[in-house]
Order: C-alpha cells, then sequence, then structure tokens
C-alpha cells in the first residue's frame, strides 16, 4: 500500500450560499501556522469564498443537470443529457475513451466551453449567471501542459489569481510559501527559481499550487499526470489523496486510466462516446457492479485484484490465532509472528501490514507455502491471520450486494 493512501475521507461542509468571512489569507491549513500578516477580513472581489467570517474553507457541490453540447457544424453531440451530482470535498474523476467528451464536459464547469441546454450548478448557483472571467478565478485549473509562465519565477506563477483579485503584496508573499510548503518544496529554494529549472513531477505541483492560491472550492484538473512517468506518476497520485485529506476540495479529475480513476475517485463517472454517462459509482460499486457490458470492458477483466486494492488488511474481519487454523502460529514473548508451525515442522511467517491492501497482501499470501499471512501492527505484534478464504468471503459477498 503507497503511503499517504486515505483510510477514509471525510465529507466537507457544503459551500454556503450565505455571507461568510475566514482569516488566514484564504489559508486551507492551519497547521502551517498563523499568517504573518494578521487575521485578514476578505470580501468577494479578492477570494473564491464568499464574504464573512469562517476559521475553515468551504468546498462546493457540483452539478450537472441535462447538460448537452453540440459543436458548431457537428450533427453529433460532444455530450448528450449529462446529469450527475458531486458532494462538496470529493474527488470525482471523468473516464472513458478518447474522444468520449471528458475533458469537454469537464470545461463546461468553469464556462471555457458554453453549453448548449441543461444547466450546471457550483455551490447551488447557476454558472450561467455568472460572468465567465469571475466564474474562472474561483475555480482552480490545472492542467496535464501544466501551463507555468517559463519567464516567470515559481512565486510569480503561484500569485497569478491572486494578483488578478488585488491581494496586498505581504498576503501574496504569505500564501505563496504557504502553497510551496503545502506541496512538499522549500519555499526559500524554490520560491525565486524558474520553471525550467525544475523537474518535469516539481513544476506538476507548481501548477496544482497555482490552481489552490486564491483557495476556490472547486478544482478542475484535465489529465495533470498524463505526461509524467510512472513512477513520478505514482508519486504524485499518492501526494494528491495526501493533500486532499488536508485541504478537502471538490476535484473534477480527467483521466483516461482507470486504474488511476480507481485509486484517486470517491465517484467515478465513465462516460462513451457521444458523451453518455455509462455509469456513475463509487470505485467499488463499479467494480463489482458494472452497469453493462461496456463499462464491464472497460474497467478490464481484473475488477476484483483492483477491488482488493481499495481495502487495506485492518478493514475486514480477520481470523483469530485460536481459529482452528491449519497451522499454529508461533510468538515470541512480545506477541511478534516466529515461524507457522505443523507436525513439527516450521514454515517462514509472511507478514502483513495493517494498511496494506489486499491486493499487496494476496500476493504474500500466494508466496506463502502455508498461504496464510500474521497482520501485525506498528509494533509488529499480531492482531490477526488473513487467509485466501477471508479475501474470497469479502468479495463473495460484494458479488452478492450484502458488503
Amino acid at each position: 500500500m503507497p503511503a499517504g493512501w486515505p483510510a477514509s475521507r471525510a465529507r466537507a461542509e457544503p459551500f454556503p450560499t450565505e455571507s461568510v468571512d475566514f482569516q488566514g489569507a484564504g489559508r486551507p491549513l492551519g497547521t502551517i501556522g498563523a499568517s504573518p500578516v494578521g487575521p485578514l477580513s476578505v470580501t468577494s472581489s479578492d477570494s473564491a469564498h464568499a464574504e464573512g467570517p469562517s476559521s475553515h474553507p468551504q468546498a462546493a457541490t457540483l452539478e450537472f443537470r441535462n447538460v448537452s453540447k453540440t459543436y458548431d457544424g457537428s450533427s453529433e453531440p460532444a455530450i448528450q443529457d449529462l446529469s450527475f451530482e458531486v458532494p462538496a470535498g470529493d474527488i470525482c474523476v471523468l473516464v472513458g475513451p478518447s474522444g468520449c467528451g471528458k475533458t469537454t464536459a469537464m470545461r463546461l464547469a468553469n464556462r471555457m466551453i458554453e453549453m448548449t441546454s441543461g444547466d450546471i450548478l457550483v455551490g447551488g448557483v447557476s454558472v450561467r449567471t455568472r460572468q465567465p472571467a469571475e466564474l474562472r478565478r474561483e475555480i482552480g485549473y490545472a492542467i496535464q501542459q501544466i501551463g507555468l509562465f517559463p519567464h516567470a519565477t515559481i512565486a510569480e506563477n503561484i500569485a497569478t489569481v491572486p494578483r488578478v483579485l488585488g491581494w496586498p503584496r505581504e498576503r501574496i508573499r504569505a500564501r505563496v510559501d504557504e502553497l510551496i510548503e503545502l506541496i512538499g518544496l522549500d519555499p526559500a529554494e524554490t520560491r525565486d527559481r524558474y520553471p525550467a529549472q525544475l523537474s518535469g513531477g516539481q513544476r506538476q505541483r507548481v501548477g496544482v499550487a497555482r490552481a489552490l492560491a486564491a483557495d476556490p472550492p472547486l478544482m478542475l484538473m484535465d489529465e495533470p499526470f498524463g505526461a509524467i512517468d510512472p513512477i513520478n506518476r505514482e508519486r504524485l497520485q499518492d501526494e494528491l489523496l495526501g493533500l486532499q485529506e488536508r485541504i478537502r476540495k471538490t476535484i473534477v479529475f480527467v483521466t483516461h486510466d482507470i486504474n488511476e480513476a480507481i485509486k484517486l475517485g470517491d465517484r467515478i463517472a465513465v462516460l462513451k462516446k457521444g458523451g453518455v454517462l455509462a455509469q456513475y459509482a463509487t470505485p467499488v460499486e463499479l467494480l463489482m457492479h458494472p452497469a453493462d457490458a461496456f463499462v464491464e470492458d472497460f474497467v478490464g477483466s481484473d475488477r476484483a485484484l483492483k477491488r482488493l486494492a481499495l481495502t487495506r488488511a485492518s478493514e475486514v474481519e480477520l481470523r483469530p490465532v485460536d481459529d482452528g487454523l491449519p497451522f499454529a502460529l508461533v510468538r515470541d514473548e512480545a506477541g511478534r509472528p516466529v515461524a507457522w508451525e505443523r507436525d513439527g515442522e516450521r514454515h517462514p511467517v509472511h507478514t502483513v501490514r495493517g494498511d496494506e491492501s489486499l491486493r499487496d497482501a494476496l500476493s504474500d499470501l500466494l508466496a506463502s507455502p502455508v498461504e496464510l499471512g500474521a497482520v501485525v501492527d506498528d509494533e509488529g505484534r499480531v492482531t490477526g491471520v488473513i487467509g485466501l478464504d477471508v479475501i474470497h468471503g469479502l468479495l463473495a459477498r460484494e458479488e452478492e450486494g450484502e458488503a
């Protein structure tokens, strides 16, 4: 299980329509310290949030209502009667084959493309009632090509929207340094460098920081990791999940990679040609109960393995050590596993950490001569036993709709 993989995702409060205030330059984290410029009173003109006092940033619900888009000169719609709702603080992944309209659907939300019919609501307010430029300043946007200005420093790139909003210089500097820290870089070393002086992964992180600069309630991410090598791509995915645990934004994420969608999404919208919604579901529901043959084929034949990657060993009901196992588990005085034993013959123990995915645990079980694993806590003490029957039982219950 990669580090930073969240066990659960707490729901953020809905984006309020009444006036609110907040302190700390729109700062999403209370753990980095107070703003050097002190408590700030903001208005809707210089923040992505509505006016009024609030100690926490907000996330916005996003709702598509029967949205369609047909481009001029085309007889076929790019998006057709698309309806779904993303709760505040969730990551919704739009996924599907090339040409299915997933990027078009995302860009309708900030009116970079105008819809032909239907409506889109952000925080309960129709985007049709908003001026496009104003709306876009309130929605974070990160793209695959990153889009950093090559002749501007990292600080200047991140400060783009706050400068447009007229933030004071001290506030901008505080926000820039906060975001550079948030993405795991050193402000002193990074602030005055140029994009070309950073690695591809670092530039992508800066692109995410820029999208977060005005503390938007909604972020749009269009294949942001698509051009990154596989190792750094997985690292950036883990960092995004860790970041989301702390900032709780509503995120619409576009990808063509079903594995990335399953890993990142609270909800997944699978689109087929013509922008038709094939299924909108949680990752578990999508994997265990695909809506039709198209979704089943798109998800892949290894659906069960993908499903196991979503659950930690500590989240399933383990077998007790003394539960009539075919092998006895020998432990030391501290309760740590030593060996499996039967008829005087001992076999090595494969240990499984509680935060390890069931997919990784299955790999360990298949490599074990006894097909059993000892699940251990942070001190290495046994908390229970996992076997193939435990994994099979989980999948069987979900297949039957019981879990």
